[in-house]
């Protein structure tokens, strides 16, 4: 049996779980992508929703994994942004600049041992 589902209904239930970068965050993330890219570190990102975190993903090439990823979580008190490199989280803050931080000193990838 097949069930309709009203999306402007669904949507408006659910508009509060989703979790997007706003055009001012945006900015500052890109600011700082721009200063990588012309150091010549970074090469590409990529933008994903995954339910209730949005995710700006930084690559060294365009076919490996993320070198660094930048989340916006929502928690019960409001948003949090977590800077990443894998999974271990580098820096945690209820503000993007705040946790942009990490970015103002040299970055060096450190390899995990086995």
């Amino acid at each position: 049996m097949t069930n309709l589902i009203d999306l402007r209904e669904y949507r408006r239930r659910h508009k509060n779980h989703r979790i997007r970068f706003d055009r001012t965050e945006l900015r500052t993330l890109l600011n700082v992508y721009s200063l990588r890219v012309a150091r010549g570190e970074w090469k590409d990102y990529a933008i994903d929703q995954q339910g209730p975190v949005a995710v700006f993903s930084i690559f060294r090439h365009s076919y490996e994994t993320p070198v660094f990823s930048v989340a916006k979580r929502g928690t019960g008190k409001g948003v949090e942004y977590l800077v990443m490199s894998g999974r271990r989280i580098l820096a945690k803050s209820r503000n993007l600049a705040e946790a942009l931080k990490i970015f103002d000193k040299p970055l060096h990838l450190v390899p995990q041992h086995a």
